[in-house]
C-alpha cells in the first residue's frame, strides 16, 4: 500500500470554519515558504466562501490573492472549491460563464478543483469537469456525502461511476457536516475503489467527534488522500488536526513522509494570527453531537452563529439548529452544502424569527422548489412549494440548459468599471457587490472591515460580553437588550436595543463628534438630548398595521413599487438581502401605498417602517 497524501485547508476551509472565513491575505503570505516546504498533496486555499467574502468584507481582491498565493507557494498544487454550475455564487451560471471561470482560476494558479454540487445532480458539474479536463488541470469530482432515506451506499456509488465516467482524476467524499461513521467511512471507501479504480480523497468535518476514527477506518480500506488542518484551525467545526494524522500513520506502511516539527512551527505561527480575529470567534468550536440530527456543515456554523450575534439573537441557535432538520425534509432532503445550506438555514431562521414557518419565504427557497438548482433528492412537501411558488411549472432539465450566454452581457454590463476578465468574473458572482467594490478600488478607497483589538477586553473583558443588561438613571431603571447594530459610519454607529421591551435605537458617537460647538450643547460641550426619539436614517418607527417591516437586518435590492400604487395583502414589496439571501417582503395588507422610505442599497433594521400602506 502507498503512503497517504495530505491536503491542508488552513487557508480555506479552516478559518472559514471556525472565524467566519475573515483570515485576510497578509497573514496568509508570510508562512507560505514554509508551508510550500511541507510535501502535502495540496493546499486547499482558495474558492468557498473565501471569494465571498474578499469582496464583501475583506475588500480585497480575491484574483490578487490567488495570484500572490501561487507567488508565494511554487512547488505545492493549489486547490480550490468549485460549486459545478453555481461556481462561486449562489445562482447558475451559463456554460460559457462557467469555462471562462473554470480558466481564468487555472490561469492565475488553480491546480486541483474540487467540484461539488449541493444536491449531487451530475448534470450539473459536467461542463465545469470537461472545462477542468480541457485547461490540463485536476479534477476531483465530488460527492456531497449526507443521510437520509433515500441516500445511502449503492446511491454514492452510481454518483462515483458516473463522475469517473465524465474523465475525473480522483473521487472525493466531502462530510462537511461531519455525518459518517468509522464502520460506513470504510465500507464507502471499499465500494468506491472497487466501482472507479480511482484514488480516494477524503474531507471529513470534525464536528461529531467522529472524523479521525473515520479516518483510520478510511485509510485501512485504501483513501489515496485525506484532508487536515493544521492544529491552531483545527477541529470542532472544522477539520481533524494534520499534525495529529500525520503522528497516528508515522511508522506504519500509510507513512505520511510529513514532519511533525515542521509542522508545529507553522502551527504555532496560526496560533498567534488566530488572536487578530477573536471577534469572528465561533460560538461552536467543540464537539457537537447534535450535528448529527441537524447536519449543519463545519463552513456554514460559523458563519450562521456570527450572523444570529450580529442579530442580538444568539440565544436562539437551538431553536434554528431544531427548524433546520424540519425545512431540509420539507425541500426533499438536500444535502446542507453551500448554497443549499445557505437556503435550508436562512429560512429555518425567518421561521423562527418571524415566528410562524414559512410566513416569509427567501426567493432562493423559491427557485430551489421550481428546480432551478436541480432535481431534489426526494418528494418536496407540496403544501410548502404550493404556499412558495403556487402551480408554476417546475424545471425538469439541466437548469443550465435555459440560459443563453452571458460573458458578452456581463462584459457590457461591468464596462467602465471592470478592467480585467476577472474583474467580470467577480462582477459575474456578485453584481451588486462587485458594482461597489470595483468602483472603490478604481478609486483607491477601499477600506476592509475594522478589526477590534482586545486591549481593552483584556482589562474589563465584561464591557464586551453583556447584550442585556438593566441600567439605572435618575434613580429609574430600566430593562436594555441589545438586538442589533448597524455600519459604523466616519462617526458614528447606530445600536438598536429594546428598552423594557419599546424598540429603540441608539446612536454612539465618537469624542470628536460630540465635542463640538454648533449652539446645541449642554454647556460642557456635549450635545443636548433630544425630547424625541428617531432613526439616524430618518425612518419612522412602526405604528399601524400597514407597516411594513424586516424580520433581519439587511439590504434593500430591490424596491418593488411607488407611493400611489395599489397592492394585495401578499404581494412582494421590496426584496431584502440577509445572511447572503435574498427574501421578498410582503403587503401585510391590501391598500395604497402612502410612503416608501427606502431605497436600493439602503441598510435596514426591523425596528424601522421600510413602506406605508393605508386602505384604498
Amino acid at each position: 500500500m502507498a503512503k497517504v497524501y495530505v491536503t491542508d485547508v488552513v487557508l480555506r476551509d479552516g478559518h472559514q470554519s471556525l472565524i467566519a472565513t475573515r483570515m485576510r491575505t497578509e497573514d496568509m503570505l508570510p508562512i507560505c515558504p514554509q508551508l510550500d516546504a511541507i510535501g502535502y498533496w495540496s493546499l486547499e486555499a482558495w474558492g468557498g466562501a473565501t471569494f465571498d467574502a474578499c469582496v464583501r468584507y475583506l475588500k480585497e481582491d480575491p484574483w490578487e490573492r490567488l495570484k500572490s498565493l501561487r507567488k508565494a507557494l511554487p512547488s505545492t498544487p493549489i486547490q480550490m472549491l468549485l460549486r459545478g454550475q453555481n461556481l462561486l455564487g449562489y445562482r447558475h451560471y451559463s456554460d460559457d460563464v462557467v469555462r471562462a471561470f473554470v480558466q481564468k482560476s487555472a490561469d492565475n494558479g488553480v491546480d486541483v478543483f474540487r467540484i461539488f454540487d449541493a444536491m449531487n445532480d451530475l448534470r450539473n458539474l459536467r461542463t465545469s469537469i470537461e472545462a477542468v479536463k480541457k485547461v490540463g488541470k485536476h479534477a476531483e469530482g465530488t460527492i456531497s456525502y449526507t443521510t437520509s432515506p433515500v441516500h445511502g451506499i449503492p446511491y454514492f456509488v452510481e454518483l462515483a461511476k458516473e463522475l469517473a465516467s465524465f474523465g475525473c482524476d480522483t473521487i472525493a467524499i466531502k462530510d462537511m457536516a461531519s455525518l459518517l461513521t468509522p464502520e460506513i467511512t470504510g465500507e464507502l471507501v471499499k465500494e468506491l475503489r472497487a466501482a472507479t479504480n480511482l484514488p480516494i480523497h477524503l474531507h471529513a468535518h470534525a464536528t461529531s467527534g467522529l472524523a479521525s476514527m473515520s479516518i483510520l477506518r478510511a485509510v485501512d480500506n485504501g483513501v489515496a488522500i485525506v484532508d487536515g488542518a493544521i492544529s491552531s484551525f483545527a477541529e470542532g467545526a472544522s477539520l481533524p488536526t494534520t499534525e495529529s494524522i500525520v503522528a497516528a500513520l508515522q511508522g506504519t506502511e500509510y507513512d505520511t513522509g510529513l514532519h511533525l516539527g515542521k509542522l508545529q512551527e507553522i502551527a504555532a505561527y496560526f496560533r498567534e494570527v488566530r488572536k487578530k480575529y477573536w471577534q469572528f470567534e465561533s460560538a461552536f468550536t467543540g464537539v457537537d453531537t447534535r450535528v448529527l440530527v441537524n447536519q449543519v456543515p463545519g463552513g456554514m456554523i460559523s458563519n450562521l452563529s456570527n450572523q444570529l450575534k450580529e442579530q442580538g439573537a444568539l440565544d436562539r441557535m437551538d431553536e434554528v439548529l431544531a427548524e433546520i432538520p424540519r425545512v431540509r425534509e420539507d425541500l426533499g432532503f438536500p444535502p446542507l452544502v453551500t448554497p443549499t445550506s445557505q437556503i435550508v438555514g436562512t429560512q429555518a431562521v425567518l421561521n423562527v424569527m418571524t415566528g410562524a414557518r414559512y410566513k416569509s419565504i427567501t426567493n432562493e427557497v423559491k427557485n430551489y422548489l421550481l428546480g432551478q438548482y436541480g432535481k431534489a433528492p426526494s418528494t418536496v412537501n407540496t403544501d410548502v412549494k404550493h404556499l412558495a411558488v403556487g402551480d408554476a411549472v417546475v424545471v425538469t432539465c439541466r437548469p443550465a440548459d435555459l440560459l443563453d450566454a452571458e460573458m458578452d452581457k456581463l462584459r457590457a454590463e461591468s464596462e467602465g468599471l471592470a478592467k480585467t476578465e476577472e474583474d467580470v468574473l467577480t462582477y459575474a458572482m456578485f453584481p451588486d457587490l462587485a458594482k461597489t467594490f470595483l468602483q472603490e478600488r478604481n478609486a483607491g478607497t477601499l477600506k476592509p472591515e475594522a478589526l477590534l483589538t482586545k486591549e481593552a477586553a483584556s482589562t474589563s473583558a465584561a464591557r464586551y460580553a453583556p447584550h442585556e443588561f438593566n441600567v439605572t438613571l435618575h434613580g429609574e431603571t430600566f430593562h436594555i437588550k441589545l438586538t442589533g447594530s448597524g455600519h459604523a459610519g466616519e462617526d458614528q454607529r447606530p445600536f438598536y436595543v429594546s428598552v423594557d421591551g419599546v424598540a429603540e435605537e441608539v446612536v454612539v458617537e465618537t469624542l470628536s463628534e460630540i465635542e463640538v460647538s454648533d449652539g446645541n450643547t449642554n454647556g460642557n460641550g456635549r450635545k443636548k438630548a433630544s425630547s424625541n426619539a428617531s432613526n439616524s436614517t430618518g425612518r419612522p418607527r412602526p405604528s399601524h398595521v400597514g407597516c411594513v417591516t424586516t424580520a433581519m437586518p439587511g439590504t434593500i435590492v430591490e424596491v418593488k413599487v411607488k407611493a400611489g400604487d395599489q397592492v394585495n395583502a401578499g404581494d412582494a414589496v421590496l426584496v431584502i438581502e440577509a445572511m447572503k439571501m435574498e427574501n421578498e417582503i410582503q403587503a401585510p395588507k391590501s391598500g395604497i401605498v402612502v410612503a416608501v422610505h427606502v431605497v436600493k442599497g439602503d441598510s435596514v433594521t426591523p425596528d424601522e417602517s421600510l413602506l406605508e400602506i393605508q386602505p384604498a
